[in-house]
């Protein structure tokens, strides 16, 4: 059994698989915590990946080292596709790891990858299996964070799922229309433009935020929260 974990901006996610299988999964508040869980003694572990979107994880990654062998997905790791970004030294082990986890449902063909998270990241992996790149853009969150940060007057918000109204009638109602409708037309617009250009196009939605969007798209999409630790998994066992 492997352990795959996935440190992001605000989470640290880790899952416990059996070859392709996904047995156990975990959220933690931070790397502390994991190893504070002793997962590896609890499932008896023999291999590890960690992928990593937040810098000066060193000390954490040693720690795990004396407990188990363990392989830190960077860009120079061997991936089971062809990564064609031009600057892949920069490109976040999220995206990466969400579009080899789409591409390894659906091989051989063109699909998208939307990550909703902090930031909204859209992956385009081609039909010969090729990863292209995508988009960046603010997350929920971080769309109500700059709102408040940049005026004087806005106050912060957090994000409202019984809100779904068109106009807002108050200064609230009008920054929840903006910033969550908004983000949900955003990704629609995405979506219609990816499938002008690729008609029978995939497209998979994953990240924290994946179930608001899920309930809020009119279009087909298959949603899969564990998208970017299948994605780990799946260079674990490639490795």
């Amino acid at each position: 059994m492997q352990l795959v974990i996935d440190i992001g901006n605000t989470r640290v996610k880790a899952a416990v698989f059996e070859q392709k299988e996904l047995c156990h999964f975990y959220v933690f508040a931070s790397t502390t915590e994991l190893l504070n869980a002793d997962l590896i003694s609890k499932h008896s572990l023999k291999r590890c990946i960690i992928g990593s979107v937040v810098n000066e994880i060193e000390p954490f990654v040693e720690e795990l080292r004396k407990q188990i062998p363990v392989l830190l997905f960077d860009s120079k790791t061997p991936v089971p596709l062809k990564n064609l970004y031009k600057s892949a030294h920069t490109l976040g082990s999220d995206r990466l790891a969400a579009a080899i986890g789409g591409n390894a449902q659906a091989p051989g063909q063109d699909i998208l990858v939307i990550d909703a998270g902090t930031c909204i990241k859209y992956n385009f992996v081609n039909a010969a299996n090729e990863y292209l790149g995508g988009a960046i853009s603010p997350g929920l969150q971080m769309r109500f964070k700059a709102m408040n940060f940049y005026t004087s007057r806005l106050p912060l918000l957090e994000v409202d799922e019984n809100y779904a109204e068109l106009i807002g009638t108050d200064s609230r109602e009008s920054m929840l229309a903006g910033a969550q409708l908004g983000a949900v037309a955003e990704v629609e617009g995405f979506i219609d433009r990816y499938r002008q250009r690729f008609n029978n196009i995939k497209v998979f939605l994953t990240g924290g935020d994946a179930e608001f969007f899920a309930s809020r798209l009119k279009k087909p999409i298959f949603a899969d929260q564990f998208l970017i630790l299948k994605g780990l998994n799946e260079i674990l066992q490639h490795n």
